[in-house]
């Protein structure tokens, strides 16, 4: 599989007054071109016998809008329970973290969640949210500037599947790496641990790693997070076909596919696919791809976790869970996570 290549912490700064702190080592190109990374990824992903297309490129600057947007859905239930989760037991977290630590946040999203761990850390020294999509990062760092005008915030623009550098300004600060939003799920079990891994050299010894995770729960309230009755995890879905001819001159018909999620309970997670209405055809970056009728394009898995089985996997990583917080139902957990070699 081809990733979007890893972006380190630029020396140069921004171009404009308003982006002083904002670095970036690369933009990504949004005009047709065969050669940018996504379309590249694109082509090899619909070269498979079995077509895939990876997760992260659903996230453009419509994508990020629209999950935004699920996460408000009355059938989506992580948002709320995780948020929920940090209301409640906030003040632990941030005992737990300590004070004077620099938070390094990944996929920030509208880092709703991380506006109520800001408020309660003691003392933060720097706020530096990752993220692949650069639009929705800059609004997102923008609004907690205005909301905290004192910290240092410092947005990076990078695929946080990759090994990350963070500035060496913060080379002798404790750092903690928040994951939020149970992301980690879309991963495959061996590429959770890879990134779990990256985290840890991250972060170093002396750092944590808050992360957020689903839980296993009834088949039923599973379905319908991943099928809402508005169909906006649907448009979410579909909307990676018009990123695609947009930015990779596709010529497909986005009304002849449709929105495919189920529950594989043997694997314990949500598969999500685009699926072929009928017998097609379609030219991408210049190359010709079929499509048949119920063919489906693997585009995001959503792995539910047990406790144990998720420590189990963090332990594989070299991470030691040193505090578990969870909601009255036990359907979705924040655990605190440190380096077996920092103990």
């Amino acid at each position: 599989m081809t990733f979007l290549p890893a972006i380190t912490w630029p020396r140069e700064s921004a171009a404009s007054t308003t982006d002083t702190s904002i670095k970036h080592a690369k933009r990504y190109a949004t005009t047709p071109d065969a050669r940018t990374p996504f379309a590249t990824d694109v082509i090899e992903g619909l070269s498979q016998q079995r077509k895939r297309l990876h997760c992260k490129h659903l996230y453009d600057r419509r994508g990020s809008q629209l999950f935004d947007n699920i996460c408000e859905l009355p059938e989506y239930y992580p948002t709320r329970t995780e948020l929920a989760i940090m209301h409640r037991y906030a003040d632990a977290m941030a005992e737990q973290i300590g004070p004077n630590a620099a938070l390094v946040e990944l996929g920030s999203g509208s880092s709703q969640k991380t506006r109520v761990l800001l408020d309660h850390l003691r003392e933060p020294t720097a706020y530096l949210p990752v993220d692949i999509s650069r639009g929705h990062l800059l609004e997102t760092a923008d609004k907690l500037r205005r909301e905290h005008p004192g910290l240092n915030i410092q947005p990076i623009v990078a695929d946080f599947t990759q090994p990350i550098e963070l500035p060496s300004s913060l080379a002798a600060e404790k750092v903690c790496v928040y994951f939020p939003g149970s992301t980690i799920g879309n991963l495959e079990p061996h590429d959770a641990v890879k990134l779990l891994k990256n985290i840890a050299e991250l972060a170093g010894n002396e750092a944590g790693l808050l992360i957020g995770f689903d839980l296993q729960k009834d088949h039923d309230i599973l379905h319908a997070a991943y099928n809402d009755s508005q169909g906006v995890t649907a448009a979410f879905n579909l909307n990676l076909l018009h990123r695609i001819n947009r930015e990779a001159n596709g010529n497909l018909i986005v009304d002849q596919f449709s929105h495919h999620a189920i529950y594989n309970a043997s694997k314990g997670r949500i598969e999500i696919s685009i699926e072929s209405k009928t017998d097609q055809t379609a030219r991408i970056a210049g190359q010709e791809f079929h499509f048949s009728k119920g063919e489906l394009i693997h585009t995001e898995y959503s792995h539910k976790y047990t406790q144990e089985g998720f420590a189990n996997m963090a332990a594989s990583a070299g991470l030691t869970t040193k505090n578990v917080w969870t909601d009255p139902r036990d359907w979705f957990a924040v655990n605190y996570l440190e380096s077996k070699h920092g103990n």
